[in-house]
């Protein structure tokens, strides 16, 4: 990290972000001017050690006096100006200023003045607010947001001591069917607004690559109106924790010195690594850019409790997983009247270990051997909101890598070249079904470099625009066809092992099948290839007595092979998506035995010890940083965590480089010097405990 110095050199300059580590975020509600207390939210700051923040200006509400017409200005502000006062406050302590705007929604009488600025829906009417009725939805692709809140945001930056604009929920709420939006759409594709949401669908697909081009441009329109009156400033939009797959990458880079996942917390049966995960996404896209990871310290539920408070644990957790992936932590509290203040200590205790960690992983650069690919070619082909159904391969296949103590990247498949690939060793792809030529040439080529790779199920079966080749596009690397259309879903299926020697086959003694997924490809092999697992022929699962297999299994389930100087193994059914959904051992030691054959040779960090660790690497001169983030607890794949259960009989290996003898290890969280031992060009590290999270710093010598 840059020094307290170099920190305060970067405020009002272009590089101002480089400084803008720990992020305190206040979202006012209207009646909080004049009811909540500057000095509590400006000892915040202090406490957290927050040296950036980011506080509510205008949009739907304005919290200044705003001279627009038309621009809602809070009905309790009287004389005052309390995003001015939060402003003064945060750069008396040299802090970076960022102003929020929220531009989707506006009240009844922008919508009679205004109609053209509104959301209209498939039926043709306005589109009402769905929580308050009282308000209207806006359109994101017309003249509200080019127009309206254009000059929002040249009013915001020309009157306050600010270094960016950051907009929340402008992006659109679905297909708009103003005027607008059906004559421009018309106009740029020849067609009509699509009425499904199938990414199987030309037109639908037409619709996502317009709304990313108008929306792209929108980011470069807001842009410049911010540099034109803070010429160190920009204008940075919330892109939720899509990967950036809803904009153009290249414009958005360009434009964007900073950006946020706005991932505030678990709901459902989210894993606390969706944090990291989250940090992995966004830099296999945008590479070293600086990312903070927006937390919220209520529980994220769609019910939407927003004055609660999620547990200290389940807070500590989120953000540590993701400080381990590269992630600043953002704090973000809605409401600036606090009813409860449990959320404190554990953000002040939080970000005081960012703090101390920072000044040694920020010289760092994340690293590892592993990839998974992101498979952004197929995923931006659904709706934001229907993206849940296509990634569950990936996420089954992130979740094997995280239980096998695997560090790895994500690489998204958008920007994929020779060079990014040849940066590992093993590239995992769960369900790529929509690859370009191109792609499948990459990944071709990099196997038979030497590259090793592990893939499932429709991979490289669709082309880019989601048309369905004759044979899959790796056809070549599987050494097999595709002999028939898709099975399943089905239940009640298996896999049988064919021998007992193959490495893949590890861990199954004493069974002769095991469980099996709900779909899969007839193959038709053409290459040579060991068969560990052959599919045992769909048999009934009722009546009970029905239930028994009536064939031979002789069907390809696994093929693992040699190609080039690389390694293949292709599992034609859907592993990844069945382990997320059930998370059985034994597809957890398949997909485990498949990448450690792939690779051929041990990984380069190994960890060993009970329960449930989440690792990322990092790499600098003469040394190498391993962290580990405590994930086991009953209720890891929950959002209510109690408490954080310490791990002990952890160890890390860590290979030598060349020409290195000698190694030593510090524990940075801890600060404990552990015992170690150096065998076999291997430093092995024992570790006493791991409360939440450890880091293992290693430094190599000649």
């Amino acid at each position: 990290m840059n020094s307290t110095a170099e920190a305060l050199s970067g405020l009002r300059s272009p590089t101002w972000y480089e400084g803008a580590t720990r992020w305190t975020q206040l979202t006012l509600v209207e009646d909080d001017p004049g009811n909540y207390d500057l000095d509590f939210w400006l000892g915040v700051f202090d406490e957290t050690q927050s040296n950036a923040t980011c506080l509510s200006a205008g949009g739907y509400v304005a919290y200044y006096p705003s001279k627009l017409p038309l621009h809602y200005v809070s009905r309790h502000i009287g004389d005052g100006d309390p995003f001015g006062d939060l402003v003064a406050g945060a750069r008396q302590r040299n802090m970076h200023v960022v102003a929020r705007v929220d531009p989707h929604a506006v009240h009844a009488d922008v919508a009679a003045a205004h109609p053209e600025w509104i959301s209209v829906t498939a039926e043709g009417e306005l589109r009402k607010h769905w929580s308050f009725p009282d308000a209207y939805v806006t359109c994101a692709w017309g003249g509200y947001n080019r127009d309206f809140m254009s000059e929002v945001i040249r009013e915001i930056a020309a009157g306050y001591d600010i270094d960016a604009i950051f907009a929340n929920r402008w992006s659109g709420h679905g297909v708009c069917y103003c005027a607008h939006c059906t004559s421009d759409f018309r106009l740029k594709t020849g067609r009509e607004l699509p009425r499904r949401r199938d990414p199987f669908d030309p037109t639908w697909q037409a619709w996502l690559a317009w709304s990313r081009d108008v929306l792209t441009e929108l980011v470069g329109h807001w842009n410049g109106i911010v540099a034109s009156e803070r010429p160190h400033g920009r204008f940075i939009p919330n892109i939720g924790n899509s990967s950036m797959l809803d904009f153009a990458l290249d414009e958005v880079k360009r434009y964007c010195p900073i950006l946020f996942v706005d991932h505030q917390g678990r709901t459902g049966v989210v894993p606390i690594w969706s944090a990291g995960r989250d940090g992995k996404r966004m830099r296999g896209v945008m590479g070293d850019k600086p990312i903070g990871l927006v937390t919220s310290t209520s529980v994220e539920e769609k019910w939407r409790w927003k004055d609660s408070v999620q547990s200290p644990e389940e807070i500590r957790m989120w953000m540590i997983d993701g400080m381990a992936h590269g992630l600043r932590p953002w704090l973000t509290k809605f409401n600036a009247k606090v009813h409860d203040n449990r959320w404190l200590p554990p953000i002040v205790e939080t970000y005081s270990l960012h703090a101390e960690l920072e000044p040694v992983l920020s010289k760092l650069a994340p690293t590892a051997e592993i990839a998974l690919l992101d498979p952004s070619t197929t995923l931006r082909t659904w709706h934001s909101d229907d993206r849940d159904n296509a990634e569950g391969h990936e996420l089954g296949f992130y979740h094997a890598l995280v239980e096998a103590r695997m560090p790895f990247d994500l690489l998204s498949d958008l920007v994929m070249t020779d060079a990014a690939l040849d940066r590992y060793r093993l590239i995992a792809v769960a369900n790529a079904a929509f690859l370009s030529d191109a792609q499948c040439d990459m990944l071709t080529r990099y196997v038979e470099r030497g590259g090793a790779l592990v893939t499932s199920f429709e991979t490289s079966l669709y082309d880019e625009h989601g048309v369905q080749r004759p044979d899959f596009g790796l056809s070549r690397l599987f050494g097999a066809s595709v002999a028939g259309p898709t099975e399943g879903p089905v239940k009640n299926t298996y896999i049988a092992l064919d021998g007992d020697d193959h490495p893949i086959l590890r861990g199954f003694d004493g069974a002769s099948r095991i469980m099996g997924g709900t779909r899969r490809i007839p193959l038709d092999v053409h290459g040579p290839a060991d068969v560990p697992f052959r599919f045992v022929p769909h048999f009934p699962d009722l009546p009970m007595e029905e239930i028994y297999a009536r064939e031979p299994a002789l069907e390809p389930a696994v093929l693992a092979r040699q190609v080039g100087k690389g390694r293949v193994v292709y599992f034609p059914w859907n592993i990844g998506e069945i382990f997320w959904e059930v998370t059985n051992a034994d597809h957890s030691r398949l997909l485990d035995n498949a990448f450690r054959w792939a690779l051929g040779t041990p990984a380069r960090v190994q960890s060993a010890g009970p329960g449930i660790v989440d690792i990322a690497t990092r790499d600098g001169a003469g040394q190498i940083s391993v962290h580990l983030v405590n994930l086991t607890n009953p209720m890891m794949m929950k959002g209510p965590i109690r408490e954080t259960i310490p791990l002990r009989g952890q160890s890390v290996s860590v290979a030598l480089p060349p020409g290195a003898t000698t190694a030593t290890a510090l524990l940075l969280v801890s600060r404990l010097v552990p015992a170690t031992s150096l065998q076999a060009g291997r430093l092995h590290v024992d570790l006493p405990e791991i409360h939440t999270n450890e880091v293992v710093l290693v430094e190599f010598g000649p």
